[in-house]
């Protein structure tokens, strides 16, 4: 039974930080793709950043290039989002992902097969 669990969100004002993990069990894959996916009221679910693990590639969202960074360690089965200089607009729910369908770190939420029950990230002005 493939489980992940994302924590880390809270309450932070504009310009500061956050980080997010995400810790999964159950998933047997040595190859896979991994990421983080936001979803704030009244929209879609989008991709704010991928990992595989094949060759470390990754995929970030041209609104956090720069901002937020995405690491993992598969030793410990754990997954990261480090968020500086944090915006408004990143106020979302924030959920992690996995998937062994796809070993590139696709943008796409279809691609994934697990989810994270997501943690909530509040920017304030």
């Amino acid at each position: 039974d493939v489980q992940l669990q994302a924590s880390g969100g809270g309450l932070v004002q504009a310009g500061g930080s956050l980080r997010l993990s995400c810790a999964h069990s159950g998933f047997t894959s040595r190859y896979y793709a991994t990421g983080w996916f936001r979803q704030a009221p009244g929209k879609e679910r989008e991709a704010v950043s991928c990992i595989s693990t094949s060759a470390g590639s990754t995929y970030y969202a041209d609104s956090v290039k720069g901002r937020f960074t995405i690491s993992s360690d598969s030793t410990k089965n754990m997954l990261y989002l480090q968020m500086n200089s944090l915006k408004p607009e990143d106020t979302a729910v924030y959920y992690c992902a996995i998937t062994d369908w796809v070993t590139i770190p696709s943008p796409n939420p279809y691609d994934y097969d697990y989810w994270g029950r997501g943690t909530q990230v509040t920017v304030s002005s």
